[in-house]
C-alpha cells in the first residue's frame, strides 16, 4: 500500500503536514533620536577637574550680581523657580533656548507655592533642578552639595542656576551675530 495515501486517509486535514518558512534576519537599526548638543556649556571656559567637572560658573554668594533675577527670586520664588525648571527641562529636550522663557508658568510655580506654604519647602523641588544644571554643565557636587545650598539659600540658588542657564542661552545669540 501507497503510504502517501495511507497518510491522507488517516489524519485529518488539520493534521496534515504544512510547509512553514521562517526568515532568519535581524531587523535594519533605526536612527536614534538625536538632540542637539545645544550652546556653550563652559561659557566663561573655566578649568576642569580629573573628572571632567568644573565649577559653578558664578559663585553663589554672587547673587546681587543679577540684581533682577535676585528680586524675583526673594519675592517671588515660585515664579525663579518655575523659569529655571521650564528653561532647562527645554534646553535637555530640544539643545536651544525656550523661545518665551520669560513668561510666567502656572504649574510649576503653583506646586512650587504650595510647598511653600504649606510645608515652608520650596527649597525640596530646588534641589531637583539645582542637580539637573549641575549634571548638565558637568559641574562639581552631589545631591547633599544640592540640599545645604537650596536649605541655606533658596535665593541665592535660584539665581545661580539662573545665570548658569543664562551664559549658555546667550551663546545661541552670539552663534547667530
Amino acid at each position: 500500500m501507497d503510504s502517501s495515501l495511507l497518510d491522507k486517509k488517516v489524519l485529518p486535514p488539520s493534521y496534515q503536514a504544512t510547509t512553514t518558512t521562517t526568515t532568519s534576519s535581524q531587523p535594519q537599526a533605526t536612527t536614534p533620536m538625536s538632540i542637539p548638543n545645544g550652546g556653550n556649556r563652559n561659557v566663561r571656559n573655566l578649568p576642569l577637574d580629573e573628572e571632567g567637572k568644573r565649577d559653578w560658573s558664578f559663585d553663589i554668594l554672587d547673587c546681587l550680581g543679577d540684581v533682577d533675577t535676585y528680586c524675583l527670586s526673594c519675592w517671588c520664588p515660585c515664579i525663579a523657580h518655575a523659569h529655571n525648571r521650564r528653561r532647562l527641562l527645554y534646553l535637555n529636550a530640544y539643545g536651544v533656548p525656550h523661545p518665551n522663557r520669560e513668561r510666567i508658568v502656572e504649574g510649576d510655580s503653583v506646586i512650587y507655592a504650595a510647598f511653600e506654604a504649606f510645608f515652608s519647602a520650596g527649597w525640596l523641588l530646588q534641589i531637583f533642578t539645582r542637580g539637573g544644571i549641575r549634571e548638565r554643565y558637568n559641574i562639581q557636587g552631589n545631591g547633599a552639595h544640592d540640599c545645604i545650598a537650596t536649605f541655606c539659600c533658596q535665593t541665592c540658588d535660584l539665581v545661580q542656576g539662573s545665570r548658569e542657564l543664562r551664559l549658555e542661552e546667550e551663546s545661541f545669540e552670539n552663534q547667530r551675530s
